[in-house]
């Protein structure tokens, strides 16, 4: 008999300080059985140790799309979290300029129904601007689940020790297992 098919995980990462933990919520997919693969907005790429990321995971970071007829380097995702979140992400997914891969792959997994939750990061400037919260808003109405978080102060970096990395697999766990659950039973 063969093992059961691992729940996958793409992790978007985007260019923001806190970037550089990303092994903390890779380590929390990855403990409750998850397999994970990360993929970069262009600018989160030097955010991040792709070579690192790379060992842990054993899947190639993805930031650029493919060439027709390529392989995909990824299984298909179960779940999607993105974490770090910065201010740029949020509004261009919610607004469906898919310019990046990352986007791209966002504003599909909608239609394909995809469980995604989003780990905003950004500051309390960026968090006024009412673009932000018009987002925000748009990503609930699209049944995204959003992780509470508050801003850090502009220009002085920050929110680092507020940032809870797993609280991504809490939100996505109890959608992706549900939704396993009833394909069993169909």
């Amino acid at each position: 008999m063969s093992e059961p098919k691992k729940t996958f995980l793409y992790v978007v990462v985007c260019a923001a300080g806190v970037a550089d933990d990303v092994g903390k919520l890779i380590n929390a997919a990855q403990e409750q059985g998850w397999g994970v693969g990360v993929i970069a907005t262009p600018q989160g790429l030097g955010f991040i140790d792709a070579q690192a990321i790379e060992a842990r995971t054993g899947c190639p970071i993805r930031s650029a799309w493919r060439s027709p007829g390529d392989p995909r380097p990824l299984p298909p995702a179960d779940a999607i979290a993105v974490a770090p979140a910065t201010f740029n992400t949020i509004n261009k997914w919610a607004a469906g300029i898919a310019d990046t891969l990352a986007v791209g792959v966002l504003c599909e997994a909608y239609g394909l129904g995809i469980p995604t939750a989003v780990l905003p990061y950004l500051n309390a400037a960026q968090a006024a601007h009412p673009a932000y919260r018009q987002g925000l808003e748009r990503l609930r109405e699209m049944g995204v689940l959003v992780a509470d978080y508050e801003p850090h102060q502009p220009k002085a970096g920050g929110g680092r020790d507020g940032f809870r990395w797993e609280r991504a697999v809490e939100l996505l766990t109890p959608r992706v297992r549900s939704g396993a659950d009833l394909a069993r039973d169909a």
